[in-house]
């Protein structure tokens, strides 16, 4: 039992960092839907830096900067041109998934670093949590001071309620002399780069290497469970370690149902679907208005997610 906890949090970190990352970016009204190729191509970048210098803290710094970019881009794009952010995010996965593949072609299954083990001696040894919170590494460690921080950063503070705003009421921003435009641009380069550190955690920590295609279709997922946690770190943390243990489900079963892992690929899909269709409802809208536990089940995207504002 406590192998199997610790399995769910170490497969969950990855999608942590950009489930946690794309919810900033969106709670400020951006919508990134580049996350599928901008972890493919901060995971490329992360272990090719990380295989040629020789150096775990350059490679996650650059995945991360790249990823940042391409976050740049698509608030770029829906800012100052005032392109549709969403086709923007389409072709932007494409353009990662394909320069991931051609420029990291040399680096396919090369043997590299990867993120050695960190237990804490001591809080280790706890009976069943010991494993899973305090005997893993100072990426999964990372992952939990993430959400503890974007929780607090979103709900307590002044920089997070000002975000808050920006992607509620950018009018009501704009006339209290909030720089809606310089906090969205801030809100994509940060939550990008969370981005790129989940595509360094899954080459060089999870799936400890490089290969074409290597984390396809975990942006999907990721964007899926914002959805899901509607926008708010703790829940969004939560839908990561829920997919966390449908992985581990899946390869523990796969002797017994090998079709299982063939599966998990395709969850992303159905369960975007399933959640777009559960924020759309107007049934479960007026139930979440009406009961306060009803905004539990049905999720309330930013008002003004995917918008451009132009101030007069």
């Amino acid at each position: 039992m406590e192998a199997t906890l610790a399995s769910i949090v170490a497969a969950a970190a990855p999608l942590v960092f950009a489930a946690v990352g794309e919810s900033i970016t969106e709670r400020a009204g951006v919508v990134n839907l580049s996350l599928d190729g901008s972890i493919l191509l901060s995971a490329m970048t992360g272990f090719a830096v990380a295989y040629t210098t020789d150096n775990l803290l350059l490679g996650f710094l650059a995945a991360g900067l790249i990823s940042a970019l391409v976050a740049l881009v698509v608030a770029w794009s829906g800012i100052r041109l005032g392109l549709n952010q969403i086709a923007v995010g389409f072709v932007l996965t494409l353009l990662g998934a394909s320069l991931s593949a051609f420029l990291g072609d040399s680096f396919v299954r090369q043997p590299g670093p990867t993120v050695p083990s960190a237990p804490i001696p001591v809080l280790s040894d706890i009976p069943l949590v010991g494993k899973a919170l305090f005997g893993q590494n100072l990426s999964v460690y990372l992952s939990f001071t993430v959400v503890a921080w974007a929780a607090w950063f979103l709900s307590r503070s002044r920089t997070g309620l000002a975000l808050r705003v920006v992607g509620e009421r950018p009018e009501a921003a704009h006339a209290r002399g909030i720089g809606v435009s310089r906090v969205r641009y801030l809100a994509a380069l940060g939550g990008g780069f969370l981005v790129g550190i989940a595509g360094a955690a899954f080459s060089l920590d999870q799936k400890a290497g490089w290969s074409e295609g290597a984390t396809a279709g975990f942006g999907w997922i990721a964007l899926a469970i914002v959805i899901f946690g509607g926008w708010q770190p703790l829940r969004v943390a939560f839908g990561c370690y829920l997919f966390g243990a449908l992985q581990v489900v899946a390869l523990r079963f796969q002797s017994v149902l090998p079709g299982l892992a063939q599966i998990l690929p395709s969850l992303p899909f159905p369960l975007m679907i399933f959640t777009l269709v559960i924020v759309n409802s107007k049934r479960l809208g007026v139930l979440a208005d009406r009961y306060r536990w009803g905004r539990i089940l049905v999720p309330e995207a930013p008002a003004a997610l995917g918008t451009n504002f132009e101030p007069d």
